[in-house]
């Protein structure tokens, strides 16, 4: 089985399904409610040229997280025919 990394090592345009997420209350709630829960297929397609905002495709949304958000989610990069957009 592969290993979870996190969320902001993806390259651009890696799909990758959610594992967990780590974050308490109303920030856990705002994620939730972006479309960043477990089992969502995730996909960062921008990149500020500083790496931090990161603009992802995930529930038919294109959201941006910095660095810090990012690196709370874990996921599980998919192989290149896996996950739909």
């Amino acid at each position: 089985m592969q290993e979870a990394i996190s969320l902001d090592r993806l390259a651009l345009n890696q799909g990758a399904r959610i594992k967990t997420i780590h974050f308490h209350e109303k920030e856990r709630r705002r994620m939730l409610d972006l479309g960043f829960r477990e089992g969502s297929v995730v996909r960062p397609v921008l990149r500020s040229p500083s790496g931090s905002p990161t603009a992802y495709q995930v529930c038919g949304a294109l959201i941006a997280l910095r660095s810090s958000e990012s690196e709370r989610i874990s996921v599980l990069p998919l192989q290149a025919d896996g996950g739909a957009f």
